[in-house]
């Protein structure tokens, strides 16, 4: 297993297999691979030959890919299985946001219905490997569902920290119900994240959140089975939304690395979409100006209401790199894009959606041109948030200044067939 650590910003190398998720100066880690050895492999071939396999781990959508994700011995993982989730036309989505060739991955579908579930079995596996019986986070949401049923599945206690009354009941039930010991702080995620940081490191809790260089590990995976699916034809664009930033960030090292290992030979532009209310990457990005936290972040879509996001220095690497783009969505056009998500019959949480509105605003701006092959990012699963759904549809979101404009509200009739008739007589042909 020879990996190792490396910090962001200074350079300075650890020992992989020792607890740490911070340097000494305070910058962000990678987990560095043994390119050279890798190389020696032939790699696509070995990942082409487990597609479709029964065999465990492989038949996980990250340990498919292990040789690139985490060298560990098969007696560590602890898989469900992730991954293999599909890849859809965006459809009438796709009209909507002005893309001919406009595809939309949907890590709904991963066994927690979120793209944490790629993280969080590396992570959890790390975990396992150096010997944790503790593990915390703090969340939003779909961190907290996917670390509480990882750390059931490994034997584990997990323990989160979450901002009181600002999580969406569809993501609280998976983290009650897996056995998650939940602290609910009063304060915001970003308020959880420093206290969270500060517990692990003070109580010997192994921590889980994307400043664990191994989340991004299995988070890469996302990125390796795309393109896999499209039999390794890179697109022009991948597009997704940004939260705590560990996504795309873990999307951009997958690409450096297979573009490395040759197993690609174009790099693709990567855009990140943040919600107008939780934006710092963006403005960071937009002004050309220092990093600055944004202070009570606020946003529908509150699996990227953050505005300390832990990997902003990694995301931003990623992003110069593929000379990719940033851009911001406000609540309306977010809740806009997803009543066309879901009308699609693909459906999607709230930050889901962000990717497609953002889609939408980059051709339109010409970022984009309609006839560049896109694939877009669906993080979460359409029952994540189902309050915001219903309440868009039944026009209940004015508290939000929120306008419905693509509403399907339910209809009250009288139990009769000329009731129907009346109402479903346009469908009738």
């Amino acid at each position: 297993m020879n990996i190792k650590l490396k910090c962001v910003s200074c350079g300075k190398e650890y020992d992989a297999f020792k607890i740490r998720y911070k340097c000494e100066c305070d910058g962000t880690l990678d987990v560095i691979h043994d390119i050279e050895a890798l190389r020696k492999l032939n790699l696509k071939k070995v990942f082409d030959e487990r597609w479709g396999t029964r065999e465990k781990p492989y038949d996980s959508g990250v340990w498919r890919y292990k040789e690139l994700i985490f060298p560990v011995e098969n007696e560590y993982i602890v898989s469900k299985p992730e991954g293999n989730t599909n890849l859809y036309d965006a459809g009438r989505a796709g009209r909507y946001a002005g893309l001919e060739h406009f595809l939309l991955k949907h890590e709904g579908e991963n066994p927690t219905c979120s793209f944490k579930d790629r993280g969080m079995t590396c992570g959890i596996t790390a975990a396992r490997k150096m010997g944790a019986k503790l593990v915390a986070c703090a969340s939003t949401g779909n961190t907290s569902a996917s670390m509480a049923a990882y750390a059931a599945s490994a034997g584990m206690v997990g323990v989160i920290f979450i901002p009181e009354g600002k999580i969406a009941f569809g993501k609280l039930t998976q983290a009650l119900a897996y056995g998650g010991k939940t602290l609910q702080i009063n304060g915001d995620f970003d308020d959880a994240m420093d206290l969270v940081q500060e517990v692990c490191n003070t109580l010997n809790i192994y921590l889980l959140n994307s400043i664990n260089p191994f989340r991004i590990e299995g988070q890469k995976a996302i990125v390796f089975e795309i393109l896999q699916q499209l039999d390794w034809e890179v697109p022009d664009w991948f597009i997704l939304p940004g939260g705590n930033l560990g996504n795309n960030t873990a999307l951009s090292k997958g690409l450096m690395e297979l573009l490395e290992l040759g197993i690609i030979d174009k790099i693709p532009r990567i855009a990140v979409i943040q919600a107008s209310g939780a934006n710092p990457l963006y403005k960071m990005w937009k002004n050309k100006a220092p990093y600055e936290r944004v202070r009570n972040a606020e946003t529908i879509a509150t699996a990227i209401k953050i505005g300390n996001p832990v990997s902003w220095e990694k995301s931003m690497r990623g992003i110069s790199w593929s000379g990719g783009y940033v851009e911001q969505v406000t609540d309306q056009e977010i809740m806009d894009a997803k009543a066309w998500v879901d009308g699609a019959g693909i459906g999607a949480e709230p930050a889901s959606c962000a990717t497609v509105a953002g889609a939408k605003k980059l051709v339109e701006a010409g970022v984009m041109d309609p006839g560049e092959k896109v694939v877009g990012i669906l993080t979460g699963h359409l029952l994540k948030d189902p309050d915001a759904t219903v309440n868009y549809h039944k026009s209940n979101l004015t508290d939000r200044d929120i306008v419905s404009n693509f509403a399907n509200a339910p209809i009250q009739i009288e139990p009769t067939l000329d009731a129907v008739r009346e109402h479903i007589s346009s469908l009738i042909q």
